[in-house]
């Protein structure tokens, strides 16, 4: 039953990486603080290993975003790479500012963001494209800050890459499909940080490198990898204005859940 939890969470997760460009951990985490909590993993350790374990599945999730997105010529590989050198020093200072939080308040944390994106998607808010984008300085620092948030809240950073690059005049497509590729580097440098800041932590279980708990990362990376493949095609093809309402329903009830 958990192994099936976590296949049909990586289906989930695959497509709404593909289709939005938000890395899928905005509904990993959610999922993986409940099943953790369900198998008695004790709540000053489940958010931080839920965290950790979501950005450990984004790995997987954005290389097959990446090479759908890049088949159709639309990733921005000059910015990614700027942006890249940012990302992994603030994805690194991200895992440790959430070590260095409590589980229950990192929670909450978690909970204000998901309703904040839930508003945001529902009501389609989207920055105006009214600058160019910046030089290799401006993208760097601008890598820190997706990098270091993304990585507290487990996400691939798509929620704050893609808003950020449609604000600087790119494509909503090209926005998304660099967003995906973006990703990878959040993930990789975050996944690592996680497994080193919660290496030897008290209360984990079987089979955790750090805060990655490896069935989770294993079950939802065999299904999101072939899933994000299918919602990038989606992203070209189909306007998600429904299914981004429904998804914004269901982020909103999860937050005020993790806030109550």
């Amino acid at each position: 039953m958990e192994l099936l939890l976590y296949l049909v969470l990586g289906a989930f997760a695959g497509v709404f990486a593909g289709l939005f460009g938000i890395g899928g951990g905005i509904v990993i985490v959610p999922v993986l603080v409940y099943s953790l909590a369900a198998q008695g993993i004790d709540a000053s350790v489940s958010t931080h290993m839920a965290v950790g374990t979501s950005l450990a599945t984004i790995v997987f999730t954005s290389i097959n975003a990446i090479l759908a997105h890049q088949r159709k010529g639309a990733v921005r590989w000059s910015i990614v790479l700027w942006m890249t050198i940012g990302i992994i020093a603030g994805a690194a200072l991200g895992a440790l500012t959430a070590a260095a939080i409590k589980g229950p308040i990192l929670q909450k944390i978690i909970g204000v963001f998901a309703i904040l994106i839930a508003i945001q998607m529902a009501l389609e808010l989207k920055p105006k494209s009214t600058r160019d984008v910046p030089g290799r300085t401006g993208l760097g620092i601008a890598g820190v800050l997706i990098g270091w948030a993304s990585a507290i809240f487990g996400i691939g950073g798509g929620s704050l890459t893609v808003p950020f690059l449609v604000w600087r005049s790119m494509p909503i497509q090209q926005a998304v499909a660099t967003s995906s590729a973006c990703g990878l580097p959040i993930a990789i440098s975050g996944a690592i940080s996680f497994m080193v800041v919660g290496w030897g932590e008290p209360g984990l279980p079987e089979w955790s490198l750090g805060f990655v708990y490896l069935p989770a990362m294993l079950g939802i990376a065999i299904t999101s990898m072939y899933f994000a493949h299918f919602g990038a095609n989606l992203a070209h093809r189909l306007s998600p204005r429904l299914l981004k309402r429904l998804f914004a329903l269901l982020l909103f009830s999860v937050g005020l859940n993790f806030l109550i």
